[in-house]
């Protein structure tokens, strides 16, 4: 029995393929499945099923393409309420991949349909455990009120995981390697390690959910300083209920244009030194350069599911890996067009005399787009106001405008995007951009 684990770091996603005898189960495939074919064929195996342990809230998964491309059978939960053809996979239910056996385990509390998988084979055991135990934490109660088939309140979601880690993994070995569907960066969990792996026996010793507690106390914690909900969450949901399009075809549909500019709702790729120097009138920086940028959540955590935009691009050479980002959330079908700046409309952005706010700090109104729970933990700045990035857009009108404005986050990443937002929505005030200069500010 083969484990290898697939990482998405963007939105910290691991995904898997378990490799027996010539044949291949797959367990969270992200959007694009190419990786997944490749294994098999380099193995010489026939994929012969895909496993959903719920339908994932921060990406789109490919398990319904899967099915097309390779007849593989989709195994989920039938409490997930699928609209795919699907074979059920609960408690008691077995399948098997070569020689390895692979048992459902029911195991609510992130999601009501969420499921763990054990796998035996080889003489040893692998859990996979989706969304519901991480490694040093567990996954949040508090996404299934507002989508999926069944619409479940925080409050009861999370002592459905108290009696998950209490009851579920009891029968399994110290020495069960623990494989989750998430690490440390996805908003699924607030404490999540850095390690991609550990096992049952560690994570009984050193993850706070294993301790011995009361329900009350399990779920206090657990439904403490919880991060914000991106807009796209309950969207991808859904998605992942229905089963998206295969995903080339979905690309195809959208149009590139050269040396250009659009109206409506434009989302500039580009980084932030080169919006700077030039972008189109009322765009929204949100840079997609580096693996480090989490483009994914902040494109889907700005712009609603279902509102069209555009997206401004380097350079034709971007196209493809810019789209395929779009397209891990679900966002292509609202993206309108893909292109490269021309010459009109084009603005610079207002440069921040640092020594002049440090100086005079009170002549600027500091916004800090900072999450509530980043706020909590302390200010960079006394008179900060906090209006946090994923909510900006709506929060805007809210600032005072008797002010030149400067914008902070922690690092200059959310702040390349917010500093455009408030530029493009409050006029007769300058918009600052601090960037990474908050760091000289830091305690």
């Amino acid at each position: 029995m083969k484990i290898k684990q697939f990482e998405y770091k963007p939105l910290a996603h691991y995904s898997y393929a378990l490799i027996s005898d010539g044949e291949m189960a797959i367990i969270d495939p992200e959007r694009d499945p190419m990786q997944y074919y490749r294994l098999a064929k380099e193995h010489n195996a026939r994929i012969i099923a895909v496993i959903e342990t719920h339908p994932h809230a921060d990406f789109v998964s490919s398990h319904v393409q899967i099915q097309k491309e390779t007849g593989a059978t989709i195994y989920n939960s039938e409490k997930l309420g699928a609209d795919y053809p699907y074979e059920s996979f609960d408690e008691g239910d077995t399948l098997k991949v070569g020689n390895a056996t692979l048992k459902a385990l029911n195991t609510p509390g992130h999601s009501p349909d969420s499921i763990s998988i054990a796998a035996e084979g080889d003489g040893k055991t692998v859990l996979f455990t989706g969304d519901t135990l991480f490694i040093g934490d567990v996954g949040r109660p508090d996404l299934r009120e507002k989508a999926g088939n069944m619409q479940v309140k925080r409050q009861e979601l999370a002592e459905m995981m108290y009696d998950t880690i209490q009851n579920k993994f009891t029968d399994l070995p110290d020495d069960a390697l623990v494989y989750p569907a998430h690490g440390a960066g996805s908003l699924c969990g607030k404490n999540l390690s850095s390690e991609n792996s550990s096992t049952l026996g560690n994570e009984r010793m050193g993850n706070w959910a294993f301790k011995k507690q009361t329900k009350e106390e399990f779920v206090s914690t657990l439904l403490d300083s919880q991060p914000f909900i991106p807009s796209y969450f309950g969207f991808n949901v859904d998605i992942n209920k229905s089963g998206a399009e295969i995903l080339r075809n979905s690309l195809a549909e959208v149009p590139f244009r050269m040396n250009t500019s659009q109206k409506g709702i434009v989302v500039d790729t580009r980084s932030e030194q080169n919006f700077k120097k030039e972008h189109l009138k009322g765009s929204i920086n949100i840079q997609a350069t580096s693996e480090d940028d989490k483009f994914e959540t902040w494109l889907g955590s700005i712009i609603e599911p279902n509102e069209k935009f555009h997206l401004v691009i380097e350079n034709p050479g971007d196209l493809e890996r810019i789209l395929n980002r779009v397209g891990k959330i679900g966002y292509e079908k609202q993206l309108q067009s893909v292109f490269t700046l021309g010459e009109e409309n084009l603005v610079a952005s207002e440069q921040l005399d640092l020594q002049e706010f440090k100086d005079h700090p009170d002549n600027f109104t500091i916004i800090d787009i900072r999450n509530k729970s980043e706020v909590e933990e302390g200010k960079f700045f006394e008179s900060a106001l906090s209006h946090p990035l994923n909510n900006l857009r709506h929060t805007a009108d809210n600032i005072p405008t008797n002010k030149p404005i400067v914008v902070h986050c922690a690092g200059g990443y959310r702040s390349a995007a917010g500093s455009s937002i408030l530029s493009n929505q409050l006029s007769g005030v300058e918009v600052y951009d601090l960037s990474d200069e908050v760091t000289q500010f830091r305690d």
